[in-house]
């Protein structure tokens, strides 16, 4: 093979593995008794994609073909044996299926499936509309057990503290012999439990500091993903796993200070522009273009089924709130009842939503000034585009073509200790004001009194 080649297998609306990212993806059909009948066949999906090289994007993946359930070994052999003797190997960027059915067409490349595989492809069985479910907390199994989904922020086992995920994971496994199931979204699921042994797994959870109930975890937080980068990457360009849970935090103060104090959406990073953490299915989507320094990437869809686009093309951490309350404010104001975060972006455009955000004034203090972020960066925001620029690809694949300057506004930021932060954030909730607001006004008392 040419390059690495993603193969997953779902069932019809459950889109917990990404599907559309993936090279390859087999969605099971059953009958009306719930017996194998075949797959419906997806193809050429792929995130990985290059800074300032267009002709490398995002790609979501297409509907291909069904199969019957007795034929899916050779119509699988078939794609693969396609992209085998297709697949570009003089260009390692350009190497992977989703370039060789972005170059082809569907139908050639469902062609040349269909020479290989001796016979015509059966047309795509209807489906239902996919969404995303992460399995967290308990879970009826089917066959009388349980499952239980674990929440693991950014994939990382570790003992910190009182947070003893690692020692309880081992003291579970050892005592009760259970399998384990690594999710896409980087959580952890034990399965195979017998409900006599619920409690006993839920003490050691709780003696350990390990949250097990999916509610009491920030949305935030639980549907938000990065990948290791530094120091564990040698492609990283800024931080991603390290930075995230910051960030985050950040866009919860930033959201509960316009008023969004009950909103989530789906946030992913990574520390460069290889997709790991697939960034470009996101709502909000974080990819490294330098140190301290990310692309923004919006519009994607909250259950994965829609690529991002560019929106901003470098934003330094410092002012990730500068740039994004205008943003949350439009939302707020313009939103349709019920009406998510990704699905808002993609519903009114970037123009718009860049229009409003140029006559948006702050309810802080701020200065007018472009910053360069004691860097030497300026931000930048990348006119969004199909590549190839063309209405054809009907939003399938995603590159940056162009940019301009975005102006940006100083904010100043101060470090709290972790108790003060606390009782802030208690007093926050209790009173229904922003955090910001609090400090600002304690400060003002303060002050005055010097």
């Amino acid at each position: 093979m040419p390059r690495k080649f993603k193969v997953c297998v779902t069932v019809p609306g459950d889109n917990s593995i990404d599907l559309y990212s993936q090279d390859l993806t087999l969605v099971v059909i059953t009958n009306g008794k719930g017996e194998l009948e075949g797959f419906n066949i997806f193809a050429g999906g792929g995130l990985g994609r290059t800074h300032n090289k267009e002709e490398t994007f995002a790609r979501v993946a297409d509907p291909i073909c069904y199969v019957e359930k007795d034929d899916v070994y050779d119509v699988v052999k078939a794609i693969v044996a396609t992209q085998r003797d297709y697949g570009d190997r003089t260009d390692r960027r350009h190497a992977r299926l989703k370039y060789l059915i972005h170059d082809w067409g569907v139908d050639k490349f469902r062609s040349q499936v269909e020479e290989y595989f001796g016979k015509s492809l059966a047309p795509f069985k209807p489906l239902p509309e996919f969404k995303y479910d992460d399995f967290l907390g308990w879970n009826e199994q089917g066959d009388g057990k349980l499952f239980l989904g674990l929440s693991i922020d950014n994939g990382r086992i570790k003992d910190e503290g009182n947070f003893q995920l690692k020692t309880a994971l081992r003291e579970i496994v050892e005592q009760f012999n259970l399998p384990i199931r690594l999710t896409p979204h980087q959580n952890v699921i034990l399965y195979e439990i017998e409900p006599k042994k619920k409690q006993a797994i839920q003490k050691i959870l709780s003696t350990h500091g390990v949250v097990f109930e999916p509610e009491k975890i920030d949305p935030l937080v639980r549907y938000a993903m990065a990948c290791p980068a530094l120091p564990t990457c040698g492609l990283a360009i800024t931080e991603s796993e390290r930075a995230i849970p910051g960030i985050l935090e950040r866009i919860r103060t930033l959201l509960d200070k316009v008023g969004l104090q009950n909103e989530h959406f789906v946030v992913r990073m990574t520390g460069c522009p290889n997709g790991c953490a697939r960034p470009y299915m996101a709502e909000l989507g974080f990819v490294g273009s330098a140190p301290e320094s990310y692309q923004v990437w919006l519009g994607g869809s909250p259950n994965q089924t829609r690529l991002a686009l560019p929106y901003m093309e470098r934003l330094h951490h410092n002012d990730i709130e500068t740039q994004l309350e205008p943003i949350f404010v439009y939302f707020k104001e313009q939103r349709q009842p019920g009406e998510q975060f990704g699905d808002f972006c993609d519903r009114v455009g970037f123009d718009a939503i860049r229009e409003f955000a140029a006559n948006y004034e702050s309810q802080t203090v701020a200065s007018p000034e472009i910053t360069d972020d004691a860097d030497g960066l300026v931000e930048t925001m990348a006119d969004s585009t199909t590549a190839p620029v063309t209405e054809e690809s009907e939003r399938q694949e995603v590159a940056i073509t162009n940019t301009t300057t975005a102006t940006s506004k100083n904010r100043h930021r101060v470090t709290l200790q972790d108790e003060v932060y606390s009782k802030l954030k208690e007093i926050s909730q209790r009173q229904g004001k922003p955090m910001t607001n609090l400090v600002n006004e304690a400060l003002l008392d303060y002050l005055k009194n010097l």
